[in-house]
């Protein structure tokens, strides 16, 4: 490859040798030390490639040996310059053209944010931009490991972040934790003037989560700190099943509990011969507690919906769309086209693209294409059939989703209720699920040992 860029740069010509002595011009040639290659049979003759200074050494060669050699083709810079030498504008915009790119590679044009699921693209910018971090910044002025360390500060939920500039392209690559990212189902819609259908419905959507509590953190530092963690019921239930590992039991299997009270606890007194307490141990508590309780549910939609159908030309059958074509430098914008317009009912269709030069060199230059499209619309009522449908849907979506959460539905109350604008589907199941969470305990008195004991008899 760098062989080929310099004879381009120097510059060579492709000769025909034709004659009774080609095999004697050839070995002249070698012996002469004049380089030939690509050599090829044309015919009677021999095609081959020659450098500028070896075609002017060729003469006497060509004297002794009797042959005929013409010009094929002349290639590379030298020739290229002399063919364009008076379009001076070329070569000066070409050099401009260069000397632009290699200053624009000297700044940031492209950040490109991987990885994220609660907090958006947006986001994430305009927060870099309150810490002086956004598109046409200096290469040299991006400090990699403090964005790192300023996105983990203020986002306490993203658990990894990395950084790096690839040509003109900072690359953020976040990862965050699982266990925070709520459920795209967890959403309730109200609804006036219902009439109760009485559909059952079995199976989406709603407002009751379950599953892991996320506190592995918590306890891996309780443990390291030796500061004792009681779990705390974190909903109102009867508890059906309390298998302790780690810490002494404060409820019994079958009795009923609020949100907040302490199912175990990671205090475990130290008794003397005489039964008096002396000192408790700091645990952290670990067991299988699973509750029964009840959770409502409410998913919601409207009875009907705006159909679209776009307009076209009677005898064409042609769009009547309006088309706009953009091109953005920096702060500059050229359009060609417009999309005003002056119809009743239309929408925009956008397309925008940064221009790039391989994979990672971007420019400040975004073209695209904008486009107004009309249309007339219809309200169309959805069938008491559909409406059934989409609700059962979406409730047997969620009831998936808490199977996989480890919850039990022992009892299914969910119906649906149509009402002239709005569908319900509402109700409430009564499951059997995991129960506790992970809290600070903090430390009894010794008075209280002897009623803990009691209580965990």
């Amino acid at each position: 490859m760098l062989l080929k860029i310099i004879r381009y740069v120097r510059g060579y010509i492709r000769i025909r040798i034709a004659g009774y002595s080609a095999e004697r011009f050839l070995n002249a040639c070698s012996h002469r030390g004049i380089i030939l290659w690509g050599l090829e049979p044309a015919g009677r003759a021999y095609e081959t490639n020659i450098s500028i200074e070896g075609f002017r050494k060729l003469k006497p060669i060509i004297r002794k040996t009797g042959t005929k050699v013409s010009i094929v083709e002349r290639s590379g810079l030298p020739f290229f310059l002399h063919k364009y030498r008076k379009r001076k504008m070329f070569f000066g915009g070409a050099f401009v053209f260069l000397a632009l790119v290699f200053v624009m590679s000297r700044y940031i044009w492209n950040i490109d944010i991987t990885g994220n699921q609660t907090y958006t693209d947006d986001t994430l910018l305009k927060f870099l931009e309150t810490r002086e971090v956004r598109n046409g910044m200096q290469v040299k002025e991006v400090d990699c490991a403090r964005i790192v360390k300023d996105i983990r500060k203020e986002y306490d939920d993203i658990i990894w972040v990395s950084a790096s500039i690839r040509g003109t392209r900072l690359i953020i690559q976040v990862k965050e934790n699982e266990d925070t990212i709520p459920d795209a189902d967890d959403a309730a819609l109200q609804g006036d003037d219902r009439e109760e259908a009485g559909t059952d419905v079995y199976g989406n959507a709603g407002e009751a989560q379950a599953g892991e509590d996320g506190t592995g953190q918590e306890e891996q530092m309780a443990d390291r700190q030796g500061q004792a963690t009681d779990i705390v019921a974190d909903r109102d239930c009867v508890i059906t099943k309390l298998v302790p590992r780690s810490g002494i039991p404060m409820v019994s299997e079958g009795a009923e509990v609020k949100a907040g009270d302490i199912l175990v606890s990671g205090h475990v007194p130290v008794v003397d011969d005489a039964g008096t307490v002396v000192a408790y141990q700091n645990h952290v508590s670990d067991a299988d507690i699973q509750g029964r309780t009840v959770m409502e549910y409410q998913d919601g939609m409207e009875t009907a919906y705006e159909k679209k159908e776009y307009i076209y030309r009677k005898k064409e059958q042609s769009s009547l769309e309006k088309v706009e074509y953009f091109l953005k430098i920096g702060d500059y914008d050229i359009r060609l086209g417009s999309i005003e317009n002056r119809y009743d009912s239309w929408e925009m269709h956008a397309f925008e693209k940064q221009l790039c030069i391989g994979a990672n060199f971007y420019l400040p230059v975004f073209y695209g294409k904008r486009t107004a499209k009309p249309y007339d619309s219809e309200g169309i009522k959805y069938t008491k059939t559909e409406i059934r449908q989409r609700l059962s849907g979406n409730f047997q979506r969620y009831c998936k989703d808490l199977e996989k959460k480890g919850v039990e539905i022992i009892e299914n109350d969910v119906k649906i209720y149509t009402g002239s604008q709005k569908a319900e589907a509402r109700g409430r199941l009564t499951v059997l699920m995991p129960v506790g969470t992970q809290a600070a305990s903090g430390m009894p008195e010794i008075g209280a040992a002897k009623e803990q004991e009691e209580t965990s008899e």
